[in-house]
């Protein structure tokens, strides 16, 4: 199998069609027909299903997809990697960190920061996601760290405590009666429609500070929805749908000016870890960015 066909492949998946995915790769439109065959062939799997002016994708082949961005991806960042070993002085090449979402995020910008400034040739990719999606893309290699939330499986990889701390809070409109208090009890969350981050629910509860910290009354919360990106989810309790369950100065209150942010009560704190697996080697440009982590945190 060859990285050059796996492109032939995502690029008609993505154009949804072999005459103008011929066009994007300059190679004819047989040829093209003749690769993806060849592959289907060779993985014994149907990968489109053809119609009279379009390709879709079937259920393997959306399967085939995701590993073959992978394959990509990795293919990509050891190029970068063997790329940057040719300067024999400057540190140059790539770092890929992988984050939930957090204010906190703000100690790893200024390590980014100090280090831009000594060495302007590395480039940064950061990559969002949940921590199944973090540690996956650190377990298959096409991220050198992760930054994950407490509490989180990390005793397969080796770690770092970072110093600050996420507060865990109720967002709301203005013009809400709890807007008024000073902080936000168990007793205010009954009986209030509430939208929750996907990980905090899929969590068990061994495993999730909210449940812990509320009870063995979780179940009887009115929870109506859930949501991956603290963006959108402002949108929806600016429009007055629900309260959100998030971490403080996450939702950007000054754009929406109707809502607000209250913390709990008693208080509830999150830490977090950054991680990376164990026995890695480093790019030059990665290290370096752990030696400084490792500084900054003495």
């Amino acid at each position: 199998m060859e990285i050059r066909v796996l492109k032939y492949f995502l690029a008609v998946a993505r154009e949804q069609n072999i005459s103008k995915a011929s066009n994007y790769l300059h190679v004819t439109q047989p040829t093209l027909s003749r690769q993806i065959k060849d592959l289907e062939n060779e993985l014994g799997q149907k990968l489109f299903i053809r119609g009279n002016h379009n390709v879709t994708l079937t259920e393997e082949g959306m399967i085939f997809r995701k590993r073959a961005e992978q394959i990509i991806d990795m293919v990509s960042k050891t190029e970068e990697e063997f790329e940057s070993m040719k300067s024999k002085s400057a540190i140059s090449g790539d770092i890929y960190i992988g984050a939930a979402e957090t204010y906190n995020f703000n100690f790893i910008a200024k390590i980014i920061k100090k280090l831009q400034e000594d060495h302007p040739d590395i480039h940064y990719h950061l990559f969002s996601g949940n921590e199944e999606e973090i540690t996956e893309l650190l377990d298959k290699g096409l991220i050198d760290f992760g930054i994950l939330t407490y509490p989180s499986d990390i005793t397969k990889y080796d770690y770092l405590h970072l110093p600050n701390k996420d507060t865990w809070g109720l967002l709301m409109k203005n013009d809400s009666p709890l807007a008024k208090k000073e902080h936000i009890t168990k007793k205010d969350l009954l009986d209030i429609p509430l939208i929750f981050s996907r990980q905090c629910i899929e969590k068990g509860k061994s495993e999730n500070e909210f449940i812990n910290w509320f009870g063995d009354n979780f179940k009887d919360l009115n929870i109506i929805g859930t949501f991956d990106l603290v963006y959108n989810v402002s949108i929806l309790v600016n429009e007055g749908i629900g309260y959100a369950v998030i971490f403080d100065k996450m939702a950007n209150t000054k754009e929406y000016k109707n809502i607000c942010f209250k913390p709990l009560y008693p208080d509830l704190y999150s830490t977090l870890d950054i991680v990376w697996k164990k026995q890695m080697i480093f790019s030059k440009p990665a290290q370096e960015f752990l030696n400084r982590l490792q500084k900054e945190l003495s």
